[in-house]
């Protein structure tokens, strides 16, 4: 728990009050604001000077677009991250918005508006891109950015990742392990960096392994894209035997797909994906995943902007994390 918030508890005064009361704003009564001061004092509180030094440029937020899909907000991977995130924010009295978009050209549109209104002060970017203009437009701009993800030049800006690349091919490896020669890859669209890099990890066993069998669909990184990948892929004449999945999302597509072909997952193909979701445990039958190797991405996240506010260097808060392999009842050896 921050100091802020423990000061704030303190005097029964909400984080924002108290926050605006030791920057001196004129909407706190004069007598709230020598209370908490005094309280302040005794307690030898110092308030973080990154989020002072945010705080003192009005907007008091930190935004982040998400990519919309009709009557749905955000790949969910992101949404319990931006909470913890959110939360850790709060604690220093920011604010973090939740922005829905469509669409690239969407997205830069309410990026310029954003700035160019002064609504926020600072941006976390996911969903990265190896060419990506939304961090061309931050670093342009001089806006305070740190992104779930790297770019084709990493050591540009500020990011939390976790290790795609290996984490698929520890899966691949497994599955080789298993006897699995056709391994089949449900990829996401290239341009993500995300997707880039988990196709790196699958293609290095294919090497090590000798298979020349280049089993892949790309396809949206949702169960809709997850369904028309593995129906493409069983259709061949020579079908995978196992399917290693870009996304959570589109594993339980590819479940989808299966059951309707009356195969067993876990039994007769073999299925992983990654995120570990929620929902993952609770697919029939529950579904194999990895995911990053540390509870704590969001508040992560938000330590790294409060660190870059305060002066530190980008190529000094660059991270990139573990992956764990999550293996559960779709995990199956080669028939």
């Amino acid at each position: 728990m921050s100091n802020l918030k423990l000061l704030a508890q303190s005097l029964g005064l909400s984080i924002t009050t108290v926050s605006r009361a030791l920057d001196g704003y004129a909407d706190v009564a004069p007598a709230t604001r020598e209370r908490v001061q005094a309280a302040a004092r005794a307690m030898n509180y110092r308030p973080n000077p990154a989020a002072r030094s945010l705080r003192r440029r009005k907007a008091e937020a930190v935004a982040v677009t998400l990519p919309t899909e009709p009557g749905r907000f955000g790949p969910p991977i992101f949404l319990n991250m931006l909470a913890a995130c959110g939360q850790r924010l709060a604690e220093e009295g920011l604010d973090l918005m939740l922005l829905p978009t469509a669409g690239r050209a969407g997205e830069m549109d309410t990026y310029r508006r954003l700035l160019d209104g002064r609504r926020a002060d600072a941006v976390i970017v996911v969903r990265t891109r190896l060419e990506d203009e939304r961090v061309a437009f931050l670093k342009e701009r001089g806006i305070p950015f740190v992104t779930h993800g790297r770019t084709a030049r990493p050591d540009e800006h500020a990011f939390i990742d976790g290790d795609g690349e290996a984490g698929f091919r520890d899966a691949a490896r497994a599955l080789a392990a298993l006897g699995h020669r056709r391994i089949a890859h449900l990829a996401a669209p290239q341009d993500l960096t995300f997707a880039h890099l988990r196709r790196q990890g699958w293609l290095a066993v294919l090497a090590d392994i000798g298979s020349a069998d280049r089993l892949e669909y790309t396809a949206q990184p949702t169960e809709a894209g997850g369904y028309e990948a593995a129906q493409w892929l069983l259709q061949q004449s020579a079908p995978p035997t196992a399917l290693l999945c870009a996304t959570d999302s589109m594993a339980i597509g590819a479940l989808s797909a299966l059951k309707e072909r009356g195969l067993a997952a876990g039994r007769e193909i073999a299925v992983i994906g990654h995120d570990n979701l929620p929902s993952a445990a609770f697919t029939d039958p529950p579904l194999s995943s990895m995911e990053i190797a540390a509870p704590d991405v969001g508040r992560q996240l938000a330590e790294m902007l409060l660190a870059r506010l305060g002066g530190r260097e980008a190529r000094e808060l660059q991270t990139i994390l573990p992956v764990r392999q999550v293996p559960r009842a779709t995990h199956g050896p080669a028939n």
